[in-house]
């Protein structure tokens, strides 16, 4: 492996740092608004059925998108990295803009007009999900992985919360349909900018190799890969299913404003202060505690998983604001392990393997994560309530946390055998 092939790392870092930051500004601005949505396109309806139709537009976007990774990730290897990457920003840009056109006047049409444009960003941000990681991966060393992913997947908190807001504020402004069209110009410009880093992408002849069968049975064969992807998948019900409910929970429960601030932007608000100090402290735990523990990026976010279980049931049965305290600690358990977990995908997966090996752990979390949760939620929130549906989430994290901390024992081999294989292939 080289750290020097390719733009400087420091400019890949910051571009695709900002992708990410719109990536997941567009993901939250559809929970942001989805009340919006719901009493616009489904008034008079019953709620249960309002409410499981409102999560299937999460399932739309997420089911495309765990679908194509794949693809992607085998086109990888075939193609310029970040032509695949220009390709899949201005797509989804293009087709979050095109979220909020009112493409036809019946509800139901305009409804399913939604979901097809909700599908189209999933296909876009396919062709970025799986390769920005392995491209920082390539450019960094193992030492330095669990920091620069912090840095990375500082995006999914900021960027979400950010989503949250531009929603709230943009929708009693000027109507929710604004809050889809103002992501498409930044996101534009910066497909454009991964356009002109095309000519920089220099691969090993290795990496052009097309995947074999035998490819994809190193993941399953790797303990470490098949513990980290089970552990996320919960990790990913948890949140999935928490950032896509969570305004309508706080506007259930009738909370007060925080400090001048509405609910969905003191969430927003809590989100980025927690999740930025949470993704920077895991990265950094876990890089720490490597020369004298070598399962400890499994060790940091296992044990934060598991505190994030009785944090989200006391938000449940504590009344605002004290529950606010919870919000924070549970928000911060559940981003501490996000800079962890990605590095011991990048750590224990060969260089030539590694945009299939996120591509086919893109597939796995959501299909038994935030694709069951949103829909899953909403229906208990429908005939038991809203609390219930957190009580039932809130397992995830549990169950998360305890994949993390079996997969300690085989980090450390599974990491070495990783090396070796990219040494012997370079």
């Amino acid at each position: 492996m080289s750290q020097s092939r390719g733009p400087r790392p420091g400019v890949a870092l910051t571009l695709l740092l900002l992708i990410n930051l719109f990536n997941y500004i567009d993901r939250q601005v559809l929970a942001a608004v989805e009340p919006d949505i719901r009493r616009d396109l489904f008034a008079g309806q019953d709620e249960a059925f309002a409410r499981v139709r409102m999560g299937m537009l999460s399932n739309a976007f997420l089911v495309t998108y765990m679908l194509a990774a794949p693809v992607f990730g085998m086109l990888a290897h075939r193609m310029s990295r970040w032509l695949l990457i220009s390709f899949g920003v201005i797509l989804w840009s293009l087709a979050s803009g095109a979220s909020g056109w009112p493409w036809a006047a019946a509800p139901l049409l305009a409804y399913w007009c939604l979901f097809a444009t909700r599908c189209a960003v999933g296909v876009g941000e396919a062709a970025y999900g799986p390769i920005a990681p392995a491209l920082l991966a390539d450019m960094y060393p193992v030492e330095r992985r669990g920091k620069i992913m912090s840095y990375f997947y500082l995006a999914i908190p900021v960027g979400g919360a950010l989503g949250y807001a531009l929603g709230e504020v943009v929708a009693k402004s000027l109507g929710w349909r604004w809050a889809f069209y103002l992501v498409v110009p930044p996101g534009i410009l910066l497909g454009l900018w991964s356009f002109l880093m095309r000519k920089t992408d220099v691969q090993n002849n290795a990496d052009h190799k097309p995947m074999k069968r035998s490819d994809y049975l190193t993941f399953v064969r790797t303990p470490s890969f098949v513990f980290n992807t089970l552990g996320m998948a919960g990790m990913t019900f948890a949140i999935g299913g928490i950032a896509f409910w969570m305004p309508d929970y706080l506007e259930s429960r009738k909370v007060d404003p925080l400090f001048g601030l509405g609910p969905k932007t003191a969430f927003g608000a809590i989100t980025v202060l927690a999740g930025l100090f949470a993704t920077l402290a895991g990265g950094w735990a876990g890089d720490r505690l490597r020369g004298r523990f070598p399962g400890s990026y499994f060790l940091v976010s296992g044990l934060a998983m598991m505190l994030g279980f009785p944090m989200i049931l006391l938000i449940v049965y504590l009344p605002f604001p004290m529950a606010w305290v919870f919000v924070f600690l549970a928000v911060f358990c559940l981003f501490f392990n996000t800079g962890p977990t990605n590095t011991v995908l990048a750590n224990v997966t060969p260089s030539r393997l590694r945009a299939a090996g996120f591509a086919v752990n893109i597939l796995i979390i959501h299909i038994l994560g935030d694709v069951p949760s949103p829909p899953l939620m909403g229906w208990i929130a429908g005939h038991y309530g809203v609390d219930a549906s957190f009580v039932m989430v809130s397992v995830a994290t549990l169950v998360g946390g305890l994949f993390w901390l079996a997969g300690i024992p085989f980090l450390e081999r599974d990491t070495l055998r990783a090396s070796g294989a990219a040494t012997s292939s370079s």
